[in-house]
C-alpha cells in the first residue's frame, strides 16, 4: 500500500516560456533515461508548453507509460500566507515575492494536487508528475508537515528529481530532493536564482 511520487520540474524554458531550450530538451531526455527502469504507472504533467514538452521527451524514453495532462500539475501559487504567519524579519520580502504573481485558483489546485498525487494507494504505485517549482515546493512542504507558508524558499532545478514515499504505516518520507545526478555539470542548476547557481 505504497505510492512513490516522482516530482520533476520542467526542463529549462525559452525566455518567452513557449517551450524548451536545447538544454531543456537534453535535460528532459536524460531524465527519461534515468527513469527507464522505474515501473511508472503514469506520467502526469501540467498544461503549459514547457511541462508538456518535458513530459513528451521523458515519455519517448518510456514508450509504454501513459501520459496525462492535469491542471493540478500546473503553474500556480499554492498558498498566499498572511503576514502574521511569516518570520517577522522576512515577511515583507516573502509577501513582495508572492505579490508579483496574479491571484488565481491556486489554493483549489493545490488541494486537488494533494488529492490526486499524494497518500498511500492499493498495492504499490510509481507515478511521475512533471510540474513547476511552486508545486514541487508545496508537495515537499506537505510531506514534511511544515507550515503552509514554507513552500516559499524551496527551489527546484530544471529536470531535477524529487521522490516522496507515502505508505500506510508511516509518515510521508522525502527519499531525495532536487537530485541532479542524471545531468552533466553544464545542465545542472538551471531554474535557480543566479545566486544559487553553482
Amino acid at each position: 500500500m505504497t505510492r512513490y511520487l516522482y516530482l520533476a520540474r520542467h526542463g529549462e524554458a525559452t525566455p518567452d516560456e513557449s517551450g524548451l531550450t536545447e538544454n531543456g530538451r537534453r535535460q528532459a531526455t536524460l531524465l527519461g533515461r534515468r527513469l527507464k527502469d522505474v515501473p511508472l504507472a503514469a506520467i502526469h504533467h501540467g498544461p503549459l508548453p514547457r511541462a508538456a514538452q518535458t513530459a513528451r521527451l521523458i515519455a519517448e524514453q518510456l514508450p509504454d507509460v501513459p501520459v496525462r495532462v492535469s491542471e493540478a500539475a500546473g503553474d500556480f501559487v499554492p498558498y498566499v500566507p498572511e503576514k502574521e504567519e511569516l518570520p517577522p524579519q522576512h515577511a515583507e520580502q516573502l509577501l513582495g515575492f508572492v505579490g508579483r504573481f496574479p491571484e488565481d485558483d491556486g489554493a483549489r489546485l493545490a488541494r486537488e494536487a494533494e488529492e490526486l498525487f499524494t497518500g498511500p494507494v492499493e498495492g504499490t504505485r510509481h507515478e511521475l508528475v512533471v510540474t513547476h517549482n511552486f508545486l514541487v515546493g508545496w508537495l515537499v512542504r506537505a510531506a514534511l508537515d511544515a507550515p503552509d507558508w514554507r513552500w516559499l524558499g524551496l527551489n527546484h532545478g530544471n529536470a531535477a528529481l524529487t521522490v516522496i514515499r507515502y505508505a500506510q504505516d508511516r509518515p510521508a518520507s522525502v527519499l531525495f530532493f532536487n537530485d541532479m545526478g542524471h545531468l552533466p555539470a553544464d545542465l545542472r542548476w538551471t531554474g535557480f536564482p543566479p545566486e544559487l547557481r553553482l
